[in-house]
C-alpha cells in the first residue's frame, strides 16, 4: 500500500545498498534524497536537517561521523546498515545515550537472514550435542567487499559458538572467506561427521532483501518511543514476526 508522510528519511552512502533502499522507498511510495561522500571529511549538519531517521549505508570509517553530524542536526533515528565500525561502536552508542537518540544496528537487515540465524543457532545445539561433527562457516562475497569476514559472518560464528558446549570458542570455528566476482552474499554453515555433511545455506540474489529491512527497521524506531542508544535487528523481526498482516499494509 503507499504511504503519504511528512516524515522525511535520508540515506547516507550511494553504493549499491543505498540505491536498493531508495527504490524499495519508492515501491511504497516515498521518495528518499541520497547524499553521497562529503566534500571535505564529514556532512555539514544542514545535510540531514528536517531529517527524521537517517539511514547510514555508507563506509565502516564513516558511520561514526554520519552519527554524530545527524546528531547535530537534530536527528535522533538511525538506522546502521554498515558493517566495519566495530572499533567505533562505544563511542556510537555513548553519543545516541546522550542525545536521547536510538540507532537499529545490524550487519545484516535481511528478514531471511534474521530466521537462517536462529535455525543457525538451533542446529549449532543439536549438533554440538554428539561427538563427532565439527562446524564450518564459508561466506562467499563480491570482489570489492572490503571485510573478511563479513559482519554477517562474524554474527553467525558468534551465534554458532555460543550455542555450542561450554568452551567452545570464536576462534576455534572454521571460517573461509571467498571475494570474487560480484555476488552479493552467500553464506553456508556446515556440520561435517566422518559419515555424513550437514549444510544450511543462505544465497542473496540482489539486495532488495536487505533494503527491506532497513524500511522495517525505520518504521519500527517511527512506531514507539526506543530507548536511548543502539538496537539489534532482532526485536523488529520479533514485531514482524507478530503481526504480519499489520506490517506488510503498515
Amino acid at each position: 500500500m503507499k504511504r503519504t508522510t511528512t516524515m522525511q528519511t535520508i540515506i547516507l552512502g550511494d553504493g549499491p545498498l543505498g540505491w536498493a533502499i531508495a527504490a524499495a522507498a519508492g515501491e511504497r511510495g516515498e521518495r528518499i534524497p541520497i547524499i553521497g561522500r562529503p566534500a571535505f571529511d564529514r556532512h555539514h549538519p544542514t545535510a540531514v536537517s528536517g531529517a527524521d531517521i537517517v539511514v547510514d549505508a555508507s563506509q565502516g570509517p564513516a558511520v561514526r561521523a554520519n552519527v554524530e553530524t545527524g546528531l547535530e542536526g537534530g536527528v535522533r533515528r538511525f538506522v546502521i546498515a554498515t558493517t566495519g565500525w566495530a572499533s567505533d561502536r562505544e563511542p556510537v552508542e555513548r553519543a545516541l545515550i546522550d542525545a536521547g537518540a536510538a540507532a537499529v544496528v545490524s550487519a545484516n537487515f535481511s528478514l531471511g537472514m534474521a530466521l537462517f540465524g536462529r535455525l543457525v543457532e538451533t542446529a549449532a545445539e543439536l549438533f554440538g550435542a554428539v561427538d563427532g561433527f565439527d562446524p564450518f562457516l564459508l561466506e562467499w562475497h563480491r570482489r570489492a567487499k572490503a571485510d573478511r569476514p563479513s559482519g554477517t559472518a562474524l554474527d553467525l560464528a558468534s551465534r554458532m559458538t555460543a550455542h555450542r558446549p561450554a568452551g567452545a570458542r570464536t576462534g576455534e570455528l572454521e571460517v573461509v572467506s571467498i571475494r570474487a566476482g560480484a555476488s552479493p552474499g552467500m553464506h553456508l554453515v556446515g556440520f561435517d561427521a566422518a559419515g555424513e555433511t550437514i549444510e544450511l545455506r543462505l544465497t542473496a540474489r540482489d539486495r532488495s532483501a536487505y533494503a527491506s529491512g532497513v524500511l522495517a527497521a525505520a518504521d519500527w524506531l517511527r512506531r514507539a518511543t526506543r530507548t536511548p542508544g543502539i538496537h539489534p535487528f532482532d526485536p523488529v523481526v520479533d514485531e514482524l514476526l507478530a503481526r504480519p498482516a499489520d506490517a506488510a499494509a503498515a
